[in-house]
């Protein structure tokens, strides 16, 4: 029996291991034994033959009705043409030259087989142009045709290169050679108890019936197991992950009675929401443990995340201790840093003279800074001035030292990568404790796999004040007038007194995407084909037309951090009527007045991206309007994921529409780096139920033996799992 780890090389031959490696990702015996159908087809299903899609790559089975070869070209081609049937429809087979000969032997009249191919048209005529295929057993074989009638054909994710029954020919093949030794060479990572406990198949039954199920009950079973083999192994490499941190000595920050952070909730002008307080007791009892706080807060667009990460930050400073905010991009740090600077007031001008009795500093950290400023910075840090920075990767810098670093909060987390957020753990004396913030909306099963390591708290309760947002796809191929009219509307909004926002996918500096000479593409395809619309020629064309007269300015990424700085201040005084800019807003920018964003190109931002752009407007008295402008037509794919933004203001249901409309990717980090995900089987929207008890069970046995040093074959599928990049993440999270 060959070993899991093998090459398929020696088990399928060089160039079919070839093919699968580069257009499927299988490179090992384990690999194939995991690559499980996509689907399983019955004879009718397959025969439909009335309803098949062009342009599809497609497997039919069916019965050869008629064969025979044409001349063409005044006789010097020839080519065999094939009619198949299979009651409730017809389509033709075409096989040129030299690729006729075999055909024209063996399809003959009556012969039934499988069939792959993508469907095309010729003379009205639908058919397969030299299609792969697999001849059944003859008619006279009544037990095989009976077989192959009954029993659910598995379809496997193939290619072009290699059709779906020559995978089932290779992974035949392996199964042969395991049955053949009795499976020695498979560990089961499932405890023998929970497997009885929860009347779960033995493995090599699973992986026998997935692949050569007799019935649909089969392969159902099969699933049924394979799925909580991905679920209960990463659940228990996540409850080690937890266990190994809960072990970890922290320095407990308990808020101090009559300290910074009662003072700063004396001066709010406003009420707390009920989630507010629900979420910050929940922290308040993590920091003040002797163990690091891992904890994440996911909440909607606008339900205060600030305010509450704030109030942590003054408790830990209260009790003696330093908090930094780590934020993606230098917009969002200048912007928090202003935000936190005016929500405390005089609290937050530690050291100067006339300040608060419990007053800190506040120091901004960037790494566009003067060298006076940053000098001043770093000073305030090393010495415990500063109770409080905020800054972006600049932190994470060697010469920044802190004097008692006691939580870190990292903000859009899944923008930095899990070196960055070490890197900054690690400036503490003890480990800091840890939150976690992020604005998008994140279902509950992914909250338990993605960020399984972490405890996990919600804010979906927006504050008193906040305004509805009307949201509208704006479809300009299809009625220029609509877009008219939303450029009208952004100016009614600043003669009312308020501001607005143009969010492009693109600055415009770059060189021109489309190229010259080329061929002009369709109508249908140009809006797909044509580079982005861009902030700056967008500024120019609208500054000059439908909105000339109102002030109009620009800000992206590409801007130096001084004038980005300078933009945004005028913003949000309220100097600027329209600011055209990239997704450089889309997290973090605060301004109440702002009632009005137009996102152009909507159809090139993913769904929780516009959610998030969406939620820069409706933050004040006045109610929000959101304008998703499109060239994509009516029944395009992006036409409804746009529609279906605009009709659902909660982000928890959007994220589900986004997660199901992309591969869910590898959960343990590696998605990003191109490999293939580790959960082929489960699907973390629909399978919360075997998440969740697989969590449960995972937790249980980690609590009882940390080191899983009576479950050695779980401890061995995890090492083969966490391979040293995906260990390294799991370590660092």
């Amino acid at each position: 029996m060959p070993a899991l780890d093998e090459s398929l090389k020696k088990t399928v031959g060089g160039p079919t291991a070839k093919v699968m490696a580069e257009h499927l990702g299988l490179e090992t015996v384990g690999d194939l034994l995991h690559h499980y159908p996509r689907r399983y087809a019955e004879r009718g299903e397959l025969t439909r033959l009335a309803d098949l899609p062009l342009d599809e790559h497609v497997t039919v089975l069916a019965e050869v009705a008629d064969a025979r070869m044409k001349s063409y070209n005044a006789g010097r081609g020839q080519r065999l043409e094939v009619t198949l049937t299979d009651g409730s429809g017809r389509i033709q087979l075409v096989f040129f030259g030299r690729g006729a000969h075999k055909p024209r032997k063996e399809l003959v009249p009556g012969r039934r087989g499988m069939f792959a191919g993508k469907v095309g048209v010729f003379n009205r005529v639908r058919q397969l142009s030299h299609p792969a295929y697999e001849l059944l057993a003859e008619d006279g074989d009544a037990a095989a045709a009976a077989e192959w009638a009954n029993k659910p054909i598995p379809v496997y994710p193939a290619c072009a290169q290699l059709a779906s029954w020559r995978i089932a020919q290779c992974v035949d093949m392996l199964l042969d050679s395991m049955e053949a030794v009795g499976w020695r060479q498979l560990t089961d990572p499932l405890p023998e108890s929970l497997r009885e406990g929860r009347g779960l198949l033995p493995l090599p039954d699973a992986l026998r019936l997935v692949h050569r199920p007799a019935t649909k009950a089969d392969w159902l079973r099969a699933r049924d197991r394979l799925k909580w083999d991905e679920a209960f192994v990463l659940q228990t490499a996540l409850a080690r992950r937890r266990h190994a941190e809960s072990q970890l000595p922290a320095v407990p920050r308990r808020p101090r009675p009559g300290g910074l952070l009662d003072a700063f909730d004396a001066k709010l002008p406003f009420t707390l929401t009920e989630g507010q307080r629900k979420v910050s007791a929940e922290i308040f009892d993590g920091i003040g443990a002797e163990h690091p706080m891992h904890r994440l807060l996911q909440g909607e667009v606008g339900s205060g995340k600030t305010m509450v990460a704030l109030r942590a930050m003054l408790a830990v400073v209260d009790a003696g201790g330093q908090a930094a905010m780590l934020a993606p991009t230098e917009v969002l740090a200048q912007q928090h840093h202003r935000s936190v600077t005016e929500m405390m007031g005089e609290l937050a001008r530690g050291g100067m003279l006339g300040s608060a009795e419990h007053a800190t500093k506040v120091v901004l950290l960037t790494g566009s800074m003067g060298a006076a400023a940053r000098r001043s910075a770093l000073l305030d840090l090393a010495t415990g001035e500063a109770g409080i920075v905020i800054g972006t990767h600049a932190l994470i810098e060697d010469k920044v030292q802190f004097h008692d670093l006691g939580l870190v909060v990292v903000d859009e987390q899944h923008r930095f990568g899990v070196e960055q957020r070490d890197a900054l753990r690690s400036k503490g004396k003890q480990p800091p404790h840890l939150l976690v913030m992020t604005a998008t909306p994140i279902p509950r099963t992914v909250a338990m796999t993605v960020f399984g390591d972490l405890e996990t708290s919600v804010l979906d309760q927006l504050p008193a004040g906040r305004s509805p947002i009307a949201s509208h796809v704006v479809p300009a191929a299809d009625k220029p007038h609509f877009l008219a009219r939303a450029w009208e509307r952004i100016r009614e909004e600043a003669e009312n007194g308020h501001q607005a926002y143009v969010v492009c996918p693109r600055i415009g500096d770059e060189e021109d995407e489309a190229g010259s000479g080329r061929q002009k593409p369709s109508a249908e395809d140009e809006a797909e084909r044509r580079p982005p619309l861009a902030v700056l020629d967008v500024a120019e064309e609208i500054a000059g037309g439908p909105l000339s007269g109102l002030r109009v300015e620009v800000l992206h990424g590409r801007m130096q951090p001084d004038a980005k700085d300078d933009v945004m201040r005028r913003f949000a005084a309220g100097e600027v009527d329209v600011l055209v800019a990239t997704t450089v807003i889309e997290v973090g920018v605060n301004v109440p007045n702002a009632t009005a964003v137009v996102i152009m190109d909507a159809d090139r931002f993913g769904v929780s991206q516009l959610h998030q752009l969406r939620g820069r407007v409706g933050r004040g008295s006045a109610p929000g309007l959101c304008l998703l402008v499109t060239e994509m037509s009516a029944a395009s794919p992006a036409r409804a994921r746009l529609d279906a933004v605009a009709a659902t203001l909660d982000g928890f249901e959007l994220s589900r529409i986004d997660l199901e409309q992309r591969r869910e990717g590898d959960v343990l980090g590696q998605a990003q780096s191109g490999v293939r995900s580790s959960l082929r089987m489960l699907a973390v929207i629909e399978d919360e139920d075997v998440i969740a008890a697989a969590r449960d069970e995972a937790s249980a046995i980690v609590a009882e033996d940390p080191e899983l040093e009576g479950y050695p074959e779980l401890r061995s599928t995890l090492a083969a799992l966490l391979d040293a990049e995906r260990e390294r993440y799991l370590d660092k999270g």
